[in-house]
Protein backbone atom coordinates (compact mmCIF):
# COMPACT_ATOMS: atom_id res chain seq x y z
CA UNK A 1 0.00 0.00 0.00
CA UNK A 2 1.27 3.97 -0.73
CA UNK A 3 2.45 5.02 2.47
CA UNK A 4 1.75 8.53 3.59
CA UNK A 5 2.96 10.97 5.98
CA UNK A 6 1.44 12.13 9.20
CA UNK A 7 1.21 15.80 11.02
CA UNK A 8 0.94 16.24 14.32
CA UNK A 9 -0.41 19.87 14.30
CA UNK A 10 -0.57 21.01 18.05
CA UNK A 11 -1.86 24.68 18.31
CA UNK A 12 -3.15 27.98 20.96
CA UNK A 13 -6.97 26.00 20.58
CA UNK A 14 -7.21 22.86 19.52
CA UNK A 15 -4.45 19.44 18.14
CA UNK A 16 -5.26 17.83 15.07
CA UNK A 17 -3.65 15.14 13.02
CA UNK A 18 -3.25 15.23 9.57
CA UNK A 19 -2.12 12.25 7.17
CA UNK A 20 -1.26 13.63 3.09
CA UNK A 21 -0.07 11.94 0.54
CA UNK A 22 2.72 12.73 -1.95
CA UNK A 23 0.83 15.49 -3.63
CA UNK A 24 0.54 17.36 0.14
CA UNK A 25 -3.27 16.36 -0.21
CA UNK A 26 -5.03 15.46 3.08
CA UNK A 27 -5.83 11.96 3.33
CA UNK A 28 -6.78 11.65 6.92
CA UNK A 29 -7.48 14.20 10.01
CA UNK A 30 -9.11 14.51 13.47
CA UNK A 31 -8.90 17.40 15.81
CA UNK A 32 -10.07 17.85 18.87
CA UNK A 33 -10.20 21.45 21.35
CA UNK A 34 -8.42 21.92 24.94
CA UNK A 35 -9.10 24.90 27.37
CA UNK A 36 -8.29 27.95 27.82
CA UNK A 37 -7.62 28.46 31.90
CA UNK A 38 -7.49 32.16 32.65
CA UNK A 39 -6.09 31.92 37.06
CA UNK A 40 -5.79 35.94 36.43
CA UNK A 41 -6.38 38.60 34.47
CA UNK A 42 -3.29 38.47 31.92
CA UNK A 43 -2.46 35.26 32.46
CA UNK A 44 -3.16 32.08 30.23
CA UNK A 45 -2.50 28.67 30.87
CA UNK A 46 -3.09 25.23 29.26
CA UNK A 47 -3.15 21.35 30.86
CA UNK A 48 -0.14 20.18 29.31
CA UNK A 49 -2.01 16.09 29.88
CA UNK A 50 -5.12 17.57 28.38
CA UNK A 51 -3.21 18.12 25.46
CA UNK A 52 -1.11 15.11 25.38
CA UNK A 53 -4.19 12.93 25.73
CA UNK A 54 -5.66 14.96 23.17
CA UNK A 55 -3.06 14.82 20.74
CA UNK A 56 -2.66 10.52 21.10
CA UNK A 57 -6.83 10.70 20.93
CA UNK A 58 -6.63 12.65 17.34
CA UNK A 59 -3.78 10.23 16.03
CA UNK A 60 -5.97 7.37 16.55
CA UNK A 61 -9.10 8.90 15.13
CA UNK A 62 -7.87 9.96 12.20
CA UNK A 63 -6.19 6.95 11.56
CA UNK A 64 -8.85 4.92 12.37
CA UNK A 65 -11.20 6.94 10.44
CA UNK A 66 -9.16 6.44 7.03
CA UNK A 67 -9.06 2.92 8.07
CA UNK A 68 -4.91 3.13 8.01
CA UNK A 69 -2.90 1.90 10.71
CA UNK A 70 0.91 3.60 11.77
CA UNK A 71 2.48 1.06 9.28
CA UNK A 72 1.06 2.88 6.72
CA UNK A 73 3.09 5.86 7.60
CA UNK A 74 6.67 6.66 6.40
CA UNK A 75 7.43 9.24 8.73
CA UNK A 76 5.68 11.64 11.59
CA UNK A 77 6.47 15.56 11.97
CA UNK A 78 5.37 17.48 14.78
CA UNK A 79 4.33 21.62 14.32
CA UNK A 80 3.16 23.23 17.70
CA UNK A 81 2.45 26.72 18.92
CA UNK A 82 5.40 28.14 20.24
CA UNK A 83 6.92 29.68 23.12
CA UNK A 84 4.77 28.03 25.57
CA UNK A 85 6.33 26.63 28.25
CA UNK A 86 6.22 23.07 29.78
CA UNK A 87 8.38 21.90 33.00
CA UNK A 88 7.56 18.33 33.97
CA UNK A 89 9.53 15.92 36.64
CA UNK A 90 11.84 13.49 34.29
CA UNK A 91 11.25 10.40 36.13
CA UNK A 92 7.02 11.06 36.30
CA UNK A 93 6.45 12.48 33.08
CA UNK A 94 4.18 14.73 35.03
CA UNK A 95 3.69 18.61 34.78
CA UNK A 96 4.87 20.52 37.93
CA UNK A 97 2.82 23.44 36.84
CA UNK A 98 -0.08 24.45 34.02
CA UNK A 99 1.86 25.25 30.87
CA UNK A 100 2.48 29.50 30.51
CA UNK A 101 0.77 29.89 27.52
CA UNK A 102 2.19 32.34 24.78
CA UNK A 103 0.10 34.56 25.10
CA UNK A 104 0.36 34.89 29.15
CA UNK A 105 1.71 38.33 30.41
CA UNK A 106 2.46 37.33 34.25
CA UNK A 107 5.75 37.88 33.50
CA UNK A 108 5.85 41.57 32.67
CA UNK A 109 7.41 42.77 35.57
CA UNK A 110 10.33 40.81 34.89
CA UNK A 111 10.53 42.96 31.46
CA UNK A 112 10.64 45.37 32.63
CA UNK A 113 13.49 44.67 35.49
CA UNK A 114 15.29 42.97 32.30
CA UNK A 115 14.54 46.20 30.00
CA UNK A 116 16.52 48.88 33.03
CA UNK A 117 19.86 47.23 32.63
CA UNK A 118 20.35 47.89 28.68
CA UNK A 119 17.18 48.39 27.40
CA UNK A 120 14.19 46.32 25.68
CA UNK A 121 16.58 45.63 22.98
CA UNK A 122 19.63 44.37 25.25
CA UNK A 123 20.41 40.50 23.84
CA UNK A 124 18.46 41.51 20.17
CA UNK A 125 21.92 41.02 18.60
CA UNK A 126 22.57 37.18 19.96
CA UNK A 127 19.06 36.30 19.42
CA UNK A 128 17.13 37.94 17.03
CA UNK A 129 14.81 39.23 19.74
CA UNK A 130 13.36 42.42 22.22
CA UNK A 131 12.45 41.75 25.72
CA UNK A 132 9.17 40.29 25.67
CA UNK A 133 6.64 39.01 28.09
CA UNK A 134 5.97 36.71 24.59
CA UNK A 135 8.99 34.66 24.65
CA UNK A 136 9.84 31.55 26.47
CA UNK A 137 13.10 32.54 29.11
CA UNK A 138 11.33 35.00 31.69
CA UNK A 139 8.31 32.31 31.62
CA UNK A 140 10.80 29.69 32.31
CA UNK A 141 12.55 32.01 34.88
CA UNK A 142 8.79 32.72 36.69
CA UNK A 143 8.01 28.43 36.74
CA UNK A 144 12.03 28.07 38.87
CA UNK A 145 11.10 31.02 41.06
CA UNK A 146 7.63 30.11 42.00
CA UNK A 147 7.09 26.73 42.04
CA UNK A 148 8.01 25.36 45.73
CA UNK A 149 11.56 23.40 45.27
CA UNK A 150 11.38 23.71 41.26
CA UNK A 151 14.49 25.67 40.67
CA UNK A 152 16.34 22.76 42.98
CA UNK A 153 15.00 20.16 41.45
CA UNK A 154 15.51 21.54 37.85
CA UNK A 155 19.77 22.59 38.83
CA UNK A 156 19.58 19.01 39.51
CA UNK A 157 18.53 17.50 36.73
CA UNK A 158 15.41 16.05 37.92
CA UNK A 159 13.10 18.60 36.43
CA UNK A 160 12.79 18.85 32.13
CA UNK A 161 11.69 22.36 30.29
CA UNK A 162 10.47 22.83 26.67
CA UNK A 163 7.84 24.09 24.59
CA UNK A 164 5.07 22.19 23.31
CA UNK A 165 7.34 20.10 20.65
CA UNK A 166 9.99 19.03 23.10
CA UNK A 167 6.81 18.24 25.33
CA UNK A 168 5.11 15.59 22.64
CA UNK A 169 8.25 14.29 21.49
CA UNK A 170 9.66 13.37 24.73
CA UNK A 171 6.09 12.16 25.56
CA UNK A 172 6.45 9.91 21.93
CA UNK A 173 10.23 9.16 22.08
CA UNK A 174 11.21 9.66 25.77
CA UNK A 175 13.97 11.74 23.61
CA UNK A 176 14.19 15.39 25.23
CA UNK A 177 14.97 17.49 21.97
CA UNK A 178 13.72 21.10 20.71
CA UNK A 179 14.57 21.77 17.14
CA UNK A 180 16.30 25.25 16.11
CA UNK A 181 13.03 27.28 15.17
CA UNK A 182 11.61 26.27 18.39
CA UNK A 183 14.80 27.03 20.10
CA UNK A 184 15.42 30.40 18.85
CA UNK A 185 11.87 31.95 19.88
CA UNK A 186 12.89 30.76 23.80
CA UNK A 187 15.46 33.96 24.06
CA UNK A 188 17.70 31.56 24.78
CA UNK A 189 19.70 30.19 21.81
CA UNK A 190 22.18 32.18 20.12
CA UNK A 191 21.20 32.24 16.42
CA UNK A 192 24.96 32.42 15.23
CA UNK A 193 25.85 29.81 17.08
CA UNK A 194 22.53 27.63 17.53
CA UNK A 195 22.75 26.75 20.59
CA UNK A 196 22.27 27.42 23.97
CA UNK A 197 23.97 30.60 24.82
CA UNK A 198 25.95 30.70 28.27
CA UNK A 199 25.59 34.42 29.16
CA UNK A 200 21.90 34.38 28.39
CA UNK A 201 21.30 31.50 30.83
CA UNK A 202 23.43 33.06 33.50
CA UNK A 203 21.43 36.55 32.76
CA UNK A 204 18.66 34.96 33.42
CA UNK A 205 18.94 32.71 36.07
CA UNK A 206 18.79 29.30 34.32
CA UNK A 207 20.29 25.80 34.58
CA UNK A 208 21.25 24.20 31.44
CA UNK A 209 20.25 20.89 33.27
CA UNK A 210 16.91 21.50 32.56
CA UNK A 211 16.97 22.61 28.59
CA UNK A 212 16.45 20.09 25.55
CA UNK A 213 19.16 19.56 23.23
CA UNK A 214 18.95 21.49 19.66
CA UNK A 215 18.27 19.20 16.96
CA UNK A 216 17.73 20.14 12.96
CA UNK A 217 14.22 20.75 11.99
CA UNK A 218 14.38 17.68 9.36
CA UNK A 219 15.76 14.41 10.86
CA UNK A 220 15.02 11.16 11.88
CA UNK A 221 14.95 11.47 15.41
CA UNK A 222 13.63 8.11 17.05
CA UNK A 223 10.52 5.81 16.48
CA UNK A 224 7.47 6.63 18.12
CA UNK A 225 5.30 4.86 20.48
CA UNK A 226 1.90 4.29 21.13
CA UNK A 227 -0.50 4.61 18.58
CA UNK A 228 2.21 5.52 15.92
CA UNK A 229 4.30 2.27 17.08
CA UNK A 230 7.71 2.39 15.22
CA UNK A 231 7.15 5.41 12.86
CA UNK A 232 9.90 7.62 12.57
CA UNK A 233 9.53 10.81 14.27
CA UNK A 234 11.42 12.85 11.73
CA UNK A 235 10.33 16.26 11.27
CA UNK A 236 9.96 19.62 14.03
CA UNK A 237 8.80 23.04 12.79
CA UNK A 238 7.62 25.61 15.30
CA UNK A 239 3.86 26.72 13.72
CA UNK A 240 4.80 29.63 11.67
CA UNK A 241 8.16 28.17 10.16
CA UNK A 242 6.33 25.37 9.30
CA UNK A 243 3.52 27.76 7.07
CA UNK A 244 6.27 28.86 5.90
CA UNK A 245 7.22 25.96 4.43
CA UNK A 246 4.49 24.49 3.35
CA UNK A 247 3.06 27.44 1.87
CA UNK A 248 6.71 27.00 -0.23
CA UNK A 249 8.47 30.16 0.28
CA UNK A 250 11.88 28.45 0.08
CA UNK A 251 13.30 31.31 -1.67
CA UNK A 252 15.03 35.12 -0.21
CA UNK A 253 11.89 37.45 -0.50
CA UNK A 254 9.03 34.99 -0.57
CA UNK A 255 6.38 35.43 2.54
CA UNK A 256 3.48 34.35 4.01
CA UNK A 257 0.85 35.59 6.81
CA UNK A 258 -1.10 33.41 8.72
CA UNK A 259 -4.47 34.25 10.24
CA UNK A 260 -5.09 32.36 13.16
CA UNK A 261 -5.96 33.52 17.05
CA UNK A 262 -2.77 35.74 16.07
CA UNK A 263 -1.53 37.07 12.91
CA UNK A 264 1.93 35.80 11.78
CA UNK A 265 4.25 37.00 8.67
CA UNK A 266 7.33 35.70 8.12
CA UNK A 267 9.90 36.50 5.57
CA UNK A 268 12.58 34.46 4.17
CA UNK A 269 16.15 35.97 4.35
CA UNK A 270 18.11 33.03 3.46
CA UNK A 271 21.46 31.94 4.94
CA UNK A 272 22.47 34.99 6.81
CA UNK A 273 20.20 36.48 10.16
CA UNK A 274 18.64 39.72 9.32
CA UNK A 275 18.78 42.36 12.23
CA UNK A 276 15.53 43.99 11.98
CA UNK A 277 15.64 48.45 12.99
CA UNK A 278 11.86 48.55 12.79
CA UNK A 279 10.73 46.61 15.26
CA UNK A 280 10.47 42.80 13.56
CA UNK A 281 11.97 39.71 15.06
CA UNK A 282 15.25 37.80 13.33
CA UNK A 283 14.30 33.42 13.95
CA UNK A 284 15.36 30.67 11.79
CA UNK A 285 13.23 29.40 9.55
CA UNK A 286 14.18 25.56 8.67
CA UNK A 287 17.37 23.74 9.08
CA UNK A 288 16.82 20.65 6.76
CA UNK A 289 19.06 17.76 7.83
CA UNK A 290 23.03 19.08 7.84
CA UNK A 291 22.32 22.00 5.48
CA UNK A 292 22.88 25.49 6.96
CA UNK A 293 19.93 26.94 8.83
CA UNK A 294 17.97 29.36 7.22
CA UNK A 295 16.39 32.17 8.35
CA UNK A 296 13.11 34.54 8.42
CA UNK A 297 12.12 38.27 9.24
CA UNK A 298 8.59 37.92 11.29
CA UNK A 299 5.99 40.32 12.47
CA UNK A 300 3.95 38.75 15.31
CA UNK A 301 0.62 40.06 15.79
CA UNK A 302 -1.30 39.05 19.14
CA UNK A 303 -5.10 39.50 18.50
CA UNK A 304 -6.79 38.66 14.77
CA UNK A 305 -8.95 35.64 15.17
CA UNK A 306 -8.90 36.07 18.69
CA UNK A 307 -10.59 39.42 18.39
CA UNK A 308 -13.61 37.61 16.64
CA UNK A 309 -13.98 35.37 19.54
CA UNK A 310 -14.10 37.92 21.54
CA UNK A 311 -16.86 39.60 19.36
CA UNK A 312 -18.79 36.47 19.44
CA UNK A 313 -18.03 34.99 23.08
CA UNK A 314 -17.66 38.55 25.14
CA UNK A 315 -20.09 40.72 23.34
CA UNK A 316 -22.55 38.18 22.31
CA UNK A 317 -22.86 39.83 18.77
CA UNK A 318 -22.80 36.97 16.64
CA UNK A 319 -23.30 33.71 17.26
CA UNK A 320 -20.55 31.90 15.38
CA UNK A 321 -17.37 33.27 14.08
CA UNK A 322 -18.34 33.02 10.22
CA UNK A 323 -21.40 35.37 11.10
CA UNK A 324 -18.68 38.26 11.27
CA UNK A 325 -18.55 38.36 7.67
CA UNK A 326 -21.65 38.56 6.97
CA UNK A 327 -22.59 41.45 10.18
CA UNK A 328 -19.29 43.21 8.54
CA UNK A 329 -20.93 42.99 5.23
CA UNK A 330 -24.59 44.73 6.12
CA UNK A 331 -22.70 48.29 5.97
CA UNK A 332 -20.47 49.45 2.97
CA UNK A 333 -17.70 50.52 4.69
CA UNK A 334 -16.29 51.10 8.53
CA UNK A 335 -18.47 54.06 9.37
CA UNK A 336 -14.68 55.64 10.89
CA UNK A 337 -14.73 52.76 13.33
CA UNK A 338 -11.86 51.52 14.31
CA UNK A 339 -10.46 48.75 16.82
CA UNK A 340 -7.15 48.33 17.92
CA UNK A 341 -6.76 44.72 20.15
CA UNK A 342 -4.19 45.71 22.01
CA UNK A 343 -6.15 43.05 24.94
CA UNK A 344 -2.55 42.44 26.21
CA UNK A 345 -0.40 45.11 24.43
CA UNK A 346 0.79 45.29 20.81
CA UNK A 347 3.15 43.05 19.38
CA UNK A 348 5.25 43.71 16.51
CA UNK A 349 6.20 46.41 15.22
CA UNK A 350 5.79 48.40 17.98
CA UNK A 351 6.18 46.45 21.19
CA UNK A 352 4.17 48.42 23.60
CA UNK A 353 3.19 46.28 26.87
CA UNK A 354 1.65 49.06 27.93
CA UNK A 355 -0.88 49.13 25.06
CA UNK A 356 -4.46 48.12 25.82
CA UNK A 357 -7.34 47.95 23.68
CA UNK A 358 -10.22 50.85 21.82
CA UNK A 359 -12.46 51.39 19.82
CA UNK A 360 -12.30 54.44 18.24
CA UNK A 361 -14.16 57.03 16.33
CA UNK A 362 -17.76 56.19 17.34
CA UNK A 363 -20.39 57.99 16.62
CA UNK A 364 -24.24 57.79 17.38
CA UNK A 365 -23.79 56.49 13.47
CA UNK A 366 -22.23 53.65 14.27
CA UNK A 367 -23.40 50.15 14.81
CA UNK A 368 -23.00 46.67 15.09
CA UNK A 369 -22.38 46.08 11.50
CA UNK A 370 -19.42 48.78 11.62
CA UNK A 371 -17.98 46.89 14.63
CA UNK A 372 -18.08 43.58 13.10
CA UNK A 373 -16.49 45.68 9.75
CA UNK A 374 -14.22 47.29 12.10
CA UNK A 375 -13.30 44.08 13.71
CA UNK A 376 -12.22 42.19 10.42
CA UNK A 377 -10.37 45.51 9.12
CA UNK A 378 -8.30 45.44 12.63
CA UNK A 379 -6.12 42.36 11.25
CA UNK A 380 -5.55 43.69 7.81
CA UNK A 381 -4.04 46.99 9.14
CA UNK A 382 -2.15 45.35 11.87
CA UNK A 383 -0.84 43.15 8.98
CA UNK A 384 0.14 46.51 6.62
CA UNK A 385 1.88 47.64 10.41
CA UNK A 386 4.28 44.36 9.69
CA UNK A 387 4.90 44.50 5.98
CA UNK A 388 5.83 48.05 5.68
CA UNK A 389 8.22 47.37 8.92
CA UNK A 390 9.42 44.27 6.74
CA UNK A 391 10.08 45.78 3.41
CA UNK A 392 12.24 48.54 5.58
CA UNK A 393 14.54 46.09 7.50
CA UNK A 394 14.53 43.41 3.52
CA UNK A 395 14.68 46.31 1.27
CA UNK A 396 12.25 44.01 -0.85
CA UNK A 397 9.47 44.91 -1.60
CA UNK A 398 6.25 43.01 -1.35
CA UNK A 399 5.42 41.29 -4.99
CA UNK A 400 2.60 38.68 -3.60
CA UNK A 401 1.68 37.82 0.18
CA UNK A 402 0.62 33.94 0.37
CA UNK A 403 -2.01 33.51 2.95
CA UNK A 404 -3.60 30.50 5.10
CA UNK A 405 -4.87 29.91 8.33
CA UNK A 406 -8.68 29.94 9.44
CA UNK A 407 -9.65 33.64 8.54
CA UNK A 408 -8.23 33.03 4.58
CA UNK A 409 -12.25 31.84 4.36
CA UNK A 410 -13.28 35.27 4.89
CA UNK A 411 -13.63 36.76 1.24
CA UNK A 412 -14.44 40.51 2.58
CA UNK A 413 -10.79 40.60 5.05
CA UNK A 414 -8.83 39.06 2.16
CA UNK A 415 -10.08 41.64 -0.24
CA UNK A 416 -9.82 44.44 2.17
CA UNK A 417 -6.10 43.20 2.62
CA UNK A 418 -5.50 43.62 -0.87
CA UNK A 419 -6.55 46.69 -0.86
CA UNK A 420 -4.93 47.83 1.97
CA UNK A 421 -1.35 46.28 0.86
CA UNK A 422 -1.86 47.29 -2.61
CA UNK A 423 -0.23 43.79 -3.58
CA UNK A 424 -1.92 40.68 -4.44
CA UNK A 425 -3.25 38.26 -1.75
CA UNK A 426 -3.15 34.21 -2.90
CA UNK A 427 -5.01 31.54 -1.43
CA UNK A 428 -3.20 28.18 -1.80
CA UNK A 429 -5.50 24.97 -2.99
CA UNK A 430 -4.10 23.57 0.55
CA UNK A 431 -4.85 25.49 3.86
CA UNK A 432 -3.08 23.11 5.76
CA UNK A 433 -0.37 24.55 5.48
CA UNK A 434 1.12 24.59 8.88
CA UNK A 435 0.77 20.84 9.59
CA UNK A 436 2.04 20.06 5.73
CA UNK A 437 5.23 22.11 6.51
CA UNK A 438 6.01 19.52 9.47
CA UNK A 439 5.12 16.82 7.31
CA UNK A 440 7.08 18.39 4.35
CA UNK A 441 10.13 18.32 7.13
CA UNK A 442 9.67 14.89 8.24
CA UNK A 443 8.82 13.50 4.46
CA UNK A 444 12.45 15.52 3.35
CA UNK A 445 14.63 13.34 6.36
CA UNK A 446 13.16 9.98 5.39
CA UNK A 447 13.48 10.45 1.51
CA UNK A 448 9.76 10.44 1.13
CA UNK A 449 10.01 14.02 -0.89
CA UNK A 450 13.44 14.30 -3.04
CA UNK A 451 13.82 18.05 -2.38
CA UNK A 452 12.66 21.72 -2.15
CA UNK A 453 11.58 21.33 -5.99
CA UNK A 454 8.73 18.39 -4.85
CA UNK A 455 7.49 21.15 -2.37
CA UNK A 456 7.41 23.77 -4.90
CA UNK A 457 5.65 21.16 -7.61
CA UNK A 458 2.63 20.39 -4.42
CA UNK A 459 1.86 24.47 -4.38
CA UNK A 460 -1.05 25.96 -6.25
CA UNK A 461 -3.18 28.76 -6.12
CA UNK A 462 -7.14 28.39 -5.11
CA UNK A 463 -8.17 31.74 -4.94
CA UNK A 464 -6.15 35.27 -5.79
CA UNK A 465 -7.39 39.04 -4.92
CA UNK A 466 -6.07 42.16 -6.62
CA UNK A 467 -5.96 45.43 -5.21
CA UNK A 468 -8.81 47.85 -6.29
CA UNK A 469 -9.20 50.66 -3.53
CA UNK A 470 -7.88 54.11 -4.98
CA UNK A 471 -4.79 55.46 -3.75
CA UNK A 472 -6.22 58.47 -2.25
CA UNK A 473 -9.03 56.39 -0.03
CA UNK A 474 -6.28 54.00 0.99
CA UNK A 475 -3.88 56.75 2.62
CA UNK A 476 -6.93 58.39 4.85
CA UNK A 477 -7.83 54.87 6.13
CA UNK A 478 -4.34 54.11 7.43
CA UNK A 479 -4.14 57.46 8.30
CA UNK A 480 -7.09 57.16 10.86
CA UNK A 481 -6.27 53.49 11.99
CA UNK A 482 -2.30 54.88 12.75
CA UNK A 483 -3.77 57.46 15.46
CA UNK A 484 -6.27 54.92 16.82
CA UNK A 485 -2.99 53.04 17.63
CA UNK A 486 -1.55 56.01 19.19
CA UNK A 487 -4.69 56.38 21.03
CA UNK A 488 -3.89 52.45 22.73
CA UNK A 489 -0.29 53.97 24.01
CA UNK A 490 0.35 54.62 27.53
CA UNK A 491 -2.92 52.73 29.03
CA UNK A 492 -1.47 50.34 31.33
Amino acid sequence: MTRFIGAIDQGTTSTRFIVFDRAGATIASAQREHRQIFPEPGWVEHDPLEIRDNTAAVIAEALGGAGLTARDLAAVGVTNQRETTVLWDRATGRPVHNALVWQDTRVDPLVADFARDGGQDRFRDRTGLPLASYFSALKLRWLLDNVPGARVRAEAGDLLFGTIDAWLVWNLTGLHVTDVTNASRTQLMNLATLDWDNTLLTVFGIPRAVLPRIVPSSAVLAPARGALEGVPVAGILGDQQAALMGQACLEPGEAKNTYGTGCFLLMNTGTTPMPSRHGLLTTVAAKLGDAPATYALEGSIAITGALVQWLRDNLGLIQTSAEVEVLANTVPDNGDVYIVPAFSGLYAPHWRADARGIIAGLTRFAHRGHIARAVLEATAYQTLDVVRAMEQDSGVHLKELRVDGGMVANETLMRFQADVLNVPVVRPATVETTALGAAYAAGLAVGYWAGPDDLRANWAVAARWDPTMEAGRRSALVASWQKAVGRSFGWA
